[in-house]
């Protein structure tokens, strides 16, 4: 598609019904309650500690119970709260970055064992689902790549022969795909793929750790881990989780300052739900090759069906306009699904990109052997998580494993050299912003509900108008390595382009690799409404604001 579509123009774009600006709200986390659990409140001992209760993190814990061992699993907010509740749920082993790509990357032999793990994937689920009976409407159907607009059928062609020499002999060239809606040209078919609703699936995972003897803590914040013989896990008031072995299933590592951060980018991707006449698409999942790339699915209902779109994906925090994304996501379905209705749900999700399209399962680097991380998810997290939950279930376990080293988080890959220079020149790049910035002047406009950063010295301070008019001001440097975050007016969140740390709009981290919350300025005059008070209120001293902790050597 083309950049034309103008954002500024919303006559074309929908009302939508109970999504409000800034509102971003999947249909998975809106139709499932999740287990009441509790916070941690005391010191504990177990044989293993998992952070994070998605579906990583859970499929881990389930897994190394089912071996015996003594489970705990903390999470910061609630069960499914992060990304697992914000994906579409594709198990898929049509991967994102292609196998002709992965063959460049890891040769034949590890093209083969990325097709193997994620069709392995996919199998275990099915059967942790029928083994468990849990409710979570499981689909076997068939997915189907076509060509994106910008792109050529030689992908296509590509593509094939790839999967075939990786050993998906069942992946098939057809004319188009079987739907209706629009001409997709020349599609590869992989056969038997699957889908699932995701918050169902982690209730019933959840339901079944804790039936089992398992622990789960909510809303329990960790901000240290440690390997080694005494390993523990410590959050934010000091509770200590001690494990014979502890797993980092956060989406991106909170336990790295530098190791993985320099070999994924974060990303962030958005979707949109909306209904459809029942069984005007078919149940298939589809893909295109565009980049950013498009993903389709459909979530049969009872009146009607919901079409669901992903897409326009950009670097976290490089973004002036994230909003127009849902403007640009919804023309692209508009003008492809002439049936499509009203829009129910909108929301957007993190994608941690590796820079050699391999997610990063098992030891971490530079770390104590008996902590491990669950990372790089590469818009394939259902099936990647997965194979990380297997993978270090056999580690933990003392198993051999075909996989572990073509996910080992260790790994330099030399072929992928340019790729992480690109990616670490764009976050070294970011650091140019503390040497600009906006004006005072800029903020005493502010709208309700909205934030922006500004200068003062050398100084750079995030501003945040709530909804009684009153500013609110932090330091603007991410607690993480100290890169200047943005404001982002569609998640009404502060978001760190550098690594992708993310905060809430009153500098709560809601996503790491930070910690620490944003530093809040200590403004003594709570009536303060006007840049200017700031301004003399900054005279008298630099107390009431966090200077840099200093800017990392790139």
């Amino acid at each position: 598609m083309t950049d034309e579509f103008d954002s500024t123009n919303t006559s074309s774009v929908s009302t939508h019904k109970g999504v409000h600006p800034g509102e971003s709200l999947s249909e998975w986390m809106d139709s499932v309650q999740m287990p009441t659990c509790p916070v941690l409140t005391e010191d504990l001992t177990v044989d293993v500690c998992v952070i994070g209760a998605g579906i990583a993190g859970l499929t881990t814990a389930y897994l190394l119970q089912q071996e015996g061992k003594k489970v705990c699993v903390l999470e910061d907010f609630e069960i499914g709260s992060g990304q697992s509740g914000r994906t579409t749920a594709h198990f898929t082993t049509a991967l994102d970055d292609r196998y002709f790509n992965l063959e460049k990357l890891h040769g034949a032999r590890g093209a083969k064992l990325a097709a193997e793990s994620h069709s392995a994937a996919i199998k275990k689920v099915e059967e942790i689902v029928h083994t468990e009976q849990i409710d979570c409407d499981l689909m076997r159907l068939d997915g189907y790549l076509f060509v994106a607009e910008t792109d050529t059928e030689e992908t296509l062609f590509k593509e094939l022969e790839a999967t075939r020499r990786a050993g998906l002999l069942g992946v098939n060239l057809m004319s188009r795909a079987p739907m209706d809606a629009f001409e997709t040209g020349p599609v590869l078919q992989f056969p038997r793929q699957m889908k699932l609703h995701p918050t169902k699936y982690m209730r019933g995972l959840s339901e079944r750790i804790l039936a089992g003897g398992g622990k789960i803590f909510t809303n329990t914040h960790i901000t240290e881990v440690k390997g080694g013989d005494k390993a523990y896990a410590k959050s934010r008031e000091g509770h200590l989780v001690m494990a014979t072995s502890i797993v980092v299933a956060t989406n991106t590592p909170i336990n790295d300052l530098f190791a993985i951060h320099t070999k994924q980018a974060p990303y962030r991707t958005y979707v949109i739900a909306a209904q459809i006449p029942k069984n005007s698409v078919p149940q298939s999942l589809f893909w295109d090759t565009g980049d950013p790339y498009h993903y389709i699915r459909v979530e049969p209902g009872l009146q009607h069906d919901l079409l669901v779109v992903g897409g326009e994906d950009h670097k976290t925090g490089q973004s002036e306009k994230p909003s127009d994304c849902y403007y640009r996501l919804e023309k692209w379905m508009r003008d492809r699904f002439h049936m499509a209705q009203e829009i129910i749900y909108r929301w957007s999700g993190q994608v941690m990109e590796p820079v050699d399209g391999l997610a990063f399962l098992g030891h971490n680097p530079m770390d104590k052997n008996n902590v491990y991380i669950i990372t790089g998810d590469s818009g394939n997290g259902m099936t990647h998580c997965t194979i990380g939950a297997m993978l270090i279930t056999d580690q933990i376990m003392t198993r051999p494993n075909s996989w572990e080293t073509l996910y080992n988080p260790s790994r330099i890959s030399l072929r992928a050299t340019a790729t992480f220079l690109r990616e670490n020149l764009n976050v070294a790049a970011q650091y140019k912003d503390w040497f600009q910035g906006r004006t005072f002047e800029d903020v005493e406009d502010l709208p309700w509900g909205e934030g922006t950063v500004f200068r003062s010295g050398l100084r750079q301070v995030a501003a945040y108008k709530n909804h009684d008019g009153r500013l609110e001001f932090f330091s603007a440097a991410c607690p993480h390595l100290s890169g200047v975050v943005h404001w982002n007016t569609a998640e009404k969140s502060w978001d760190c382009p550098c690594h992708g740390s993310r905060f809430d709009c009153h500098g709560q981290v809601i996503e790491g690799p930070a910690v620490e919350n944003l530093q809040e300025l200590k403004i003594e005059n709570d009536h303060v409404d006007s840049v200017r008070d700031l301004q003399t209120l900054e005279k008298g001293g630099p107390e009431n604001f966090l200077f840099p902790r200093g800017l990392p050597t790139i």
